[in-house]
């Protein structure tokens, strides 16, 4: 027995010690809500100008001289060898540009649909990248690094600030959603993308029924419907688990791999009875659906994905990306961007108008673009290479100013010069509007915090509205 052990030495261990049960009874609190409930909805670190995005991905890589970033001394010196070629012949762009609007943003007649939304768009002409290949470059545009896996803009996003609908993904990829870049890397597994199959939405076209005649758009989601067990059973079975798994945690005090398990399929529960009613367009007016191009055979299959975007903002989805690929114009620039912008035109203009018209324009961000852009000289006899040294994306709403240009690239559009904007300050900017703190939003991995835009990262002040 230690004689030395005092009253009031006594009375200090025994202090300390209630003090630090609390603490960890605190914490115990603290991660069981962070278990329970990893969606919920948190504050923003300042006041937030965008509560959703929605990513239009342009797959591919669609060329900024043929789209949005007009240069007259490409059309003059078409033909001819320019500066940073190394050889090869400018070719200038076979589409007439016209300024557009209040802005008079100059955009190509391969918009004619969006060019009426001109005002809406914020468009970003000085963006470049490191990476000049698209695998690395589309990763590193999804997640801010192209060697490593880390979590998408998606997820840390919802990582961030959680989502508005318990019963639904705080991050949802429509058409696609596997795979890196749109995964949660080392953030729990809550904060990944849900793959969504826009295919065999009901009411999308003529009939109730999808495209591919299913019955239900339960099966837009993947193993979301349990043929074996009714609601009340399921109920009973996943509460037993939760349990098991429970214990589990006590145990070992942290089990990503178990969490994940256990929150997805609550969430795969819940999604059962809201996601069919969200996926059923059956409710969305004629003229709505003819807005975004639905049941027209060029614009069907992206208007209802911009169309269902619209619904799942509406319903509290923090983050909605989809997609469009094809773009990747080596050769038949002219047939390739003809046809890919017949399909996409129509269906955006529609979700900015009906975004627009529902007042959710101004907290709802729209941000368009592919993982770098084209030269102006030509490859193949027809096409364009890669340009990852100057390229244009745009953004709307979510508290971008309408109607602006920032930036700018050299007079052919080959390297940015003026308003640089780097993947890193891209993504700074984006989670800028979203009330969070590029440099704050961290979580601690392998011994160090890490963050999306890695040790970069600016963001733009300029387009803020």
């Amino acid at each position: 027995m230690n004689r030395n052990f005092t009253r009031r030495r006594a009375i200090q261990t025994i202090s300390s010690s209630f003090g630090s049960l609390a603490l960890a009874a605190m914490a115990g609190q603290t991660r069981a809500e962070q278990i329970n409930n990893p969606l919920a909805a948190r504050k923003t670190h300042f006041p937030a100008t965008a509560k959703h995005v929605i990513v239009l991905s342009m797959d591919g890589a669609p060329s900024h001289v043929d789209t949005f970033d007009y240069k007259p001394s490409l059309q003059k010196n078409n033909g001819k060898t320019g500066a940073s070629d190394r050889g090869s012949k400018l070719m200038a762009s076979q589409w007439k540009f016209n300024q557009h609007g209040d802005s008079g943003h100059w955009i190509s007649s391969l918009f004619p649909n969006l060019s009426r939304q001109a005002d809406e768009l914020c468009m970003l002409k000085g963006m470049h990248c490191d990476q000049p290949s698209h695998r690395q470059a589309t990763q590193a545009a999804h997640t801010g690094s192209a060697q490593f896996i880390r979590p998408s803009l998606g997820a840390w996003s919802v990582y961030g600030l959680g989502t508005e609908n318990s019963d639904l993904p705080g991050f949802v990829a429509l058409g696609k959603g596997t795979g890196v870049n749109f995964g949660s890397a080392f953030l729990p597994a809550a904060y990944q993308a849900t793959p969504v199959n826009t295919n065999v939405v009901g009411g999308a076209g003529s009939g109730a029924r999808g495209r591919r005649g299913q019955s239900s758009s339960a099966e837009s989601v993947a193993n979301i419907r349990n043929s074996i067990l009714d609601a009340q059973a399921q109920r009973t079975q996943l509460d037993l688990l939760k349990q098991l798994n429970n214990a589990k945690l006590k145990r070992d005090v942290h089990q990503p791999q178990v969490e994940g398990i256990t929150q997805s399929f609550e969430l795969a529960y819940r999604m059962q009875t809201s996601m069919p009613q969200l996926m059923d367009l059956s409710g969305e007016s004629q003229r709505t659906k003819a807005m975004y191009g639905v049941g027209e055979p060029a614009t069907d299959s992206f208007g209802t994905q911009c169309l269902v975007a619209r619904r799942m903002v509406e319903a509290g989805v923090r983050f909605v990306e989809l997609s469009q690929g094809s773009w990747d114009h080596h050769s038949g620039l002219k047939e390739g961007m003809e046809t890919q912008c017949q399909l996409i035109d129509k269906p955006i203009a529609g979700l900015l108008a009906d975004l627009k018209q529902r007042d959710m324009l101004k907290d709802t961000l729209i941000v368009w673009g592919g993982e770098f852009g084209r030269t102006p000289h030509v490859t193949n006899g027809t096409g364009r290479g890669h340009n990852n040294k100057g390229y244009t994306t745009w953004m709307a709403g979510g508290g971008v100013k309408g109607g602006f240009s920032y930036g700018a690239t050299d007079e052919f559009g080959y390297e940015a010069i003026d308003g640089r904007m780097h993947t890193h300050d891209w993504h700074a900017t984006i989670l800028h509007l979203l009330g969070l703190d590029h440099e704050k939003l961290t979580y601690r991995h392998a011994g160090r915090d890490f963050r999306l835009t890695d040790i970069g990262g600016k963001v733009a002040t300029d387009i803020l509205s």
